[in-house]
């Protein structure tokens, strides 16, 4: 069963936040990545509610030292953010890194590891705030939590996956 964002633990690792998720995709992660290649998916799994837009001229040729900008709207305030693909190995692995926006640090690595004939795709995020432990338990960890889980969920329904195909999650 999908958890919900409440069940996405959220834990402290040498004074930053890290967050890990886990989606099993009956795919190989060749039919996989190629989805994740295209940045303009991205504004697919992103919620509604985020006002997500990519300010990048697109297609974004996504390799190492791409730099992607994007506009959101969070709790009503307008924010710009740019990321930059600092790893880039497909059909395996690849970072974005914050380099302006609402973290104080924000690194997501993916990863897609070939597991009982599909896809095991892992997020690690590690993230830091401005405001710290407080501002983080009062808003933003809630935040990122709803937004994986989310992004689990439209990540199901495009590869038109069952919740019994959850794997560590």
């Amino acid at each position: 069963m999908l958890e919900s964002a409440q069940d996405i633990p959220v834990e402290r690792e040498g004074g930053f936040f890290v967050l890990r998720t886990r989606l099993f995709l009956p795919r190989l992660p060749e039919a996989v990545f190629p989805f994740f290649a295209d940045a303009g998916n991205l504004e697919r799994i992103t919620p509604p509610w985020l006002h997500f837009e990519i300010l990048s001229p697109s297609p974004v040729t996504m390799q190492a030292g791409a730099t992607i900008d994007y506009r959101l709207r969070l709790h009503g305030w307008p924010l710009h953010w740019q990321t930059i693909i600092t790893a880039w190995d497909p059909p395996h692995r690849f970072v974005d890194e914050q380099r302006r926006g609402p973290y104080r640090v924000w690194i997501h690595e993916h990863t897609f590891r070939e597991s009982a004939g599909g896809c095991e795709m892992e997020d690690y995020v590690k993230y830091g705030v401005f405001g710290g432990r407080l501002a983080n338990f009062l808003l933003v960890r809630r935040d990122v939590k709803r937004i994986f889980q989310y992004r689990k969920q439209e990540l199901m329904n495009i590869f038109n996956i069952q919740t019994a195909a959850i794997a560590g999650a």
